[in-house]
């Protein structure tokens, strides 16, 4: 029975090791930022190109887990082991360096400072490599035939990787307290993403002269975009607003504005992709309708409100002066 679970554990670990590194690949490749981890010892012009071929890297070794084995899987679990080793080491000069960046595993999700957590991590991922080097299946044949006993093994391992990982709990406080719209940070990707997705963009999109925006500038919950544009032969700024945060589908406006006169020539409103809520209630019947206006009326407050619009000095017969007014309308038709 040891020597099943202990063959289970070695198996479960390709999977696993893959997940982890295609995780941290594609965080680190899709994060805008690229200021902890290795970046730390890094010149601030090498931080992007660092963080892109780290991505790189893991996610090419993720790949050699799963498809490759004989020797290049083999190679493949031995370069995992290093860098996870390695990794160990940059973590304990990056600490050393800035007390307060974060390891940067997940990109942009690992912001708390390098912890024993962190190091312990490391190191066992690291072990974990180890273990698997001498294993004949690849790691897509471990996922073709799991068992009972790998899954058990593996619920075991990601209960232990849960407590050792700061970024469960770090996106557990940001659930819990959420920043502002006006303090959240939203890239220029998923703005254009969300603009190009609405009707307001294809509305919009022939009068376009160029597909990048000219100024980009953000104002509270909105992210404005400016775009070149001609319109029935006049030069026109085409400005698009999003909303920052709030849904997913979330909506957008836009305004065509003259470029010579600043004159806003269309705007359109609120476009949003979902739904719309359901139609209004029945009207009543119209006799049911005087029915209810009936009973709403209060004709004490009629009758004093008609007898102060009596006694207003504009409702008197002798402010207005009907003779000279009668006699010039008389005149005037006798001329004409």
């Amino acid at each position: 029975m040891a020597s099943e679970i202990w063959e289970a554990l070695r198996e479960v670990q390709l999977p696993l090791l893959a997940v982890l590194l295609l995780f941290g690949a594609f965080a680190k490749l899709g994060s805008r930022d690229a200021s902890s981890g290795l970046s730390v010892l890094l010149p601030a012009r090498l931080h992007r190109p660092a963080a892109r071929g780290t991505g790189v890297l893991e996610a090419a070794l993720a790949a050699g887990l799963v498809l490759l084995s004989g020797v290049p899987g083999e190679a493949a679990r031995l370069l995992t082991a290093l860098v996870f080793a390695a990794s160990v080491a940059v973590l304990l000069l990056v600490r050393r360096r800035d007390p307060e960046a974060g390891c940067g595993c997940f990109g942009g999700l690992s912001r708390a400072p390098i912890g024993w957590r962190t190091l312990v991590r490391a190191g066992l991922l690291s072990a974990a490599a180890l273990a698997t080097l001498g294993l004949e299946p690849a790691g897509w044949q471990v996922l073709a035939g799991p068992g009972p006993v790998h899954a058990a093994v593996l619920a075991a391992e990601l209960l232990v990787l849960a407590l050792l990982s700061p970024e469960l709990r770090e996106a557990a406080a940001r659930l819990r307290h959420r920043e502002p719209c006006e303090l959240r940070e939203v890239s220029e990707r998923s703005v254009a993403r969300r603009l190009r997705a609405s009707d307001v963009w294809r509305t919009n999109s022939p009068l376009l002269l160029g597909t990048e925006p000219l100024d980009v500038w953000r104002h509270g919950c909105h992210r404005f975009l400016r775009y070149d544009g001609m319109r029935h032969g006049t030069r026109v700024d085409v400005v698009f607003s999003v909303r920052v945060g709030g849904p997913r589908r979330t909506a957008v406006r836009a305004a065509v504005v003259a470029r010579d006169s600043g004159a806003s020539v269309a705007s359109f409103g609120t476009v949003s992709a979902r739904a719309l809520q359901g139609p209004p209630r029945r009207l009543p019947a119209p006799r049911r309708a005087a029915l209810l206006d009936d009973r709403r009326r209060d004709e004490a407050r009629e009758a004093a409100t008609l007898g102060e619009a009596r006694e207003h000095p504009s409702a008197r017969s002798d402010a207005w002066p009907s003779e000279d007014l009668e006699a010039e309308a008389t005149g005037g038709r006798g001329g004409a």
